[in-house]
């Protein structure tokens, strides 16, 4: 007979769970993110649930507690569910034996025919829960929730319509570029969307894969061209909320590093829409990574100073400290500098870099087009020149760029004949 599945709701109910290994290491993180309230019986367990009690010890919804000794007769009393996990097939089947009697669903991991309840390969896409059982194969099941759960989150599985659809306004950070590294999550919403502000920077390949009639409007900010201003873009986000339409307000890298999604957020809380954040994955971080150059590496900096340059260092509007940065020895991540790369390098030479400060720039970093070129902070503004660098470009300073030269040095050396 086909099993019947159900949907158990264990917040704060006992949960009893006998053993602990490999299979418990598994099951008890999912038992307690369902708010059970699981008693683990084991002589011994996992480093990993062991560290999970010392974590999450004491009584209580989403707790466990740890009987350290073997199962006894009379465990699973007061239990709503029963997990027989041990190596022992005696132990499993008198704990399945006892949950038997007591009318108490049991799972036993060591032999599904004889097991009273299956556990399902489960995966989570937002509130949306997929459980799937394949007639007691465990890798087949896995494999058909792989596939769903893959195609929820890529928005390849239709998800828009639904009884509890999003409201007012999502604020999504689109990460560096690559379509690949923006957010699970900012994918949902982005599938959900009845219309999408979008900018230049965020990941645009994404909106050929939006339905036909997601509305999508270009706010783009084209430096020293045509500009959409924040107030007509804070404007577009609370008309159409106001609509009961779901916004989502697609923006590159991460909407609070520089992106001026605070101001969005603001103006929406000020007009009673709702608002929810997603970060993305900053390009302050990830262009310099996807180039090869870790922004701290141990034993050559312990610290890093992201900075918009897009105020040149004598205006009077700038409010960064360039005399600081250029007595700091850390790594200096500048973002928006290329038009002011001349003036940037000589403030810091001034202020104590030395002119041999190793210098990386790269342009279009996740992208397809991506190049990069290393100089000194002496020479980094005519080589940018020459190479005809152009935003968006990411400028790193620091001595964390002869580690990228040094990895380029050895895979050289590993493919000479020794």
């Amino acid at each position: 007979m086909p099993p019947y599945l159900l949907g158990l709701r264990l917040s704060g109910r006992k949960v009893l769970v006998v053993g602990g290994g490999r299979v418990a290491q598994r099951r008890v993180p999912a038992l307690l993110a369902a708010g059970a309230a699981v008693e683990l019986v084991a002589p011994e367990v996992t480093p990993s649930l062991e560290d999970l009690i010392d974590a999450r010890g004491g009584d209580g919804a989403g707790r466990i507690v740890w009987h350290r000794r073997p199962y006894r007769d009379g465990d699973c009393a007061g239990a709503w569910l029963v997990q027989a996990l041990t190596d022992d097939a005696k132990v499993n089947a008198a704990v399945a034996a006892e949950a038997e009697r007591a009318r108490v669903w049991c799972v036993r991991a060591d032999d599904a025919e004889s097991s009273a309840a299956w556990t399902p390969a489960s995966g989570q896409v937002g509130d949306t829960t997929v459980g799937v059982l394949a007639g007691g194969d465990p890798r087949h099941a896995a494999g058909v929730r792989d596939a769903i759960v893959d195609g929820l989150r890529d928005a390849t599985l239709e998800a828009r319509h639904h009884r509890r659809k999003p409201v007012g306004v999502a604020l999504v950070g689109g990460g560096p570029g690559d379509p690949g590294l923006i957010t699970v999550r900012g994918r949902q919403l982005l599938a959900q969307a009845d219309v999408v502000v979008t900018d230049r920077l965020a990941p645009r390949e994404l909106l050929d894969e939006l339905p036909a009639d997601t509305e999508v409007i270009d706010a783009a900010k084209i430096p020293y061209g045509r500009t959409v201003t924040q107030e007509r873009i804070n404007d577009y986000l609370v008309e159409h909320a106001r609509q009961g339409r779901f916004v989502v307000r697609l923006k590159g890298g991460d909407p609070f590093v520089f992106g001026r999604g605070f101001e969005e957020v603001l103006h929406c809380a000020r007009h009673g829409i709702p608002v929810t954040v997603v970060p993305g994955i900053t390009s302050a971080v990830a262009v310099p990574s996807a180039a090869g150059i870790p922004v701290t590496h141990r034993g050559v900096t312990q610290e890093f100073h992201v900075v918009s340059a897009h105020v040149a260092p004598d205006d009077p509007a700038s409010t960064v400290d360039w005399s600081a940065l250029g007595r700091a020895t850390g790594t200096l991540v500048l973002l928006m500098a290329v038009e002011r790369m001349t003036l940037i390098a000589e403030t810091l030479i001034r202020y104590g870099r030395s002119s041999g400060t190793p210098v990386a720039v790269i342009q279009e970093g996740t992208l397809p087009g991506q190049k990069a070129l290393t100089a000194t902070l002496g020479t980094v503004a005519g080589e940018m020149a020459a190479a005809g660098i152009r935003p968006p470009a990411i400028v790193v300073v620091g001595d964390v760029v002869n580690v990228a030269r040094e990895i380029d040095m050895i895979r050289t050396d590993m493919g000479r004949d020794p």
